[in-house]
């Protein structure tokens, strides 16, 4: 059974993220102090299509910079989303990821 209680902490990181930034799987388990979570995180975005508000899913890639989740979009959509947002992607792969970044443990910090 899915843990609710750390999906939805996902959630409100993730929703957090900006338009043109993304952030990966390991940086969201990390800031909830659950690192080595990184899985726990992509099963999170694969049930986020519910989640009210809505969860910008597409702005988290692996640690690479890889569209790993695509096939969770249907087609080109996640390509299409983060393009639409300025990131350019090429062969699935985020390009300039250290520059469009976004590391909660730095961006969300007290």
């Amino acid at each position: 059974m899915p843990d609710y209680t750390f999906y939805d902490n996902v959630y409100d990181v993730v929703r957090q993220i900006p338009p043109g930034r993304v952030t990966n799987y390991g940086a969201i388990a990390s800031y909830l102090g659950t690192k080595g979570s990184s899985r726990m995180v992509g099963y999170a975005m694969q049930a986020s299509t519910a989640a009210q508000p809505p969860v910008p899913a597409h702005r988290v890639v692996n640690r690479q910079g890889l569209l790993t989740a695509k096939f969770h979009f249907g087609g080109n959509l996640m390509q299409e989303l983060l393009e639409a947002e300025g990131i350019t992607v090429k062969d699935d792969h985020v390009q300039d990821f250290k520059s469009v970044f976004w590391d909660p443990a730095i961006e969300l910090a007290l």
